[in-house]
């Protein structure tokens, strides 16, 4: 879509900084996908979104995450868990679609390979500190962990 303007779930609108098309060749250590309904069935319906994820899932050293409904619904839907445990937000549309979905309450951010998954909005920041650690390592994310008050465990 042309909009850079894009409405969450929850009516939160988010201004894009670029049309993903500016982007397309574009190389990234990780792509995130949010989660929500129905911005995550409009997600697995791009095109374009969908051979960027599928060739950074594909490369070394390269990263996918995602979010709330996003495992099920995009990452699923093309192929991107296949043989990796993940997580999702615990709904049944969702949970049982995935091929080996992890539930336990360790589980709230689950790291396969290159792909990472979170179950939802009460998670997010457990999934962004996740995706820092993978970036940056251990050490930065303890560091914004205690700046920010999020306890460890």
């Amino acid at each position: 879509e042309d909009e850079l303007v894009c409405v969450m779930s929850r009516g939160v609108k988010i201004m894009a900084d670029v049309n993903i098309h500016t982007v397309e060749l574009a190389s990234f250590d990780l792509i995130a996908v949010p989660g929500g309904m129905p911005g995550a069935e409009r997600l697995r319906d791009c095109e374009l979104l969908t051979a960027m994820l599928q060739k950074q899932a594909s490369q070394e050293g390269k990263y996918v995450a995602a979010v709330c409904a996003a495992p099920a619904v995009v990452l699923q839907s093309h192929g991107i868990l296949a043989g990796k445990s993940a997580t999702c937000y615990p709904a049944s549309p969702f949970v049982s679609v995935l091929e080996n979905h992890q539930s336990g309450p360790e589980d709230e951010v689950v790291v396969d390979g290159n792909v990472i998954t979170s179950r939802g909005p009460g998670t997010s920041l457990k999934f962004a500190l996740k995706l820092v650690e993978v970036l940056y390592g251990a050490e930065k994310s303890e560091e914004l962990h205690k700046q920010m008050l999020v306890p460890m465990k």
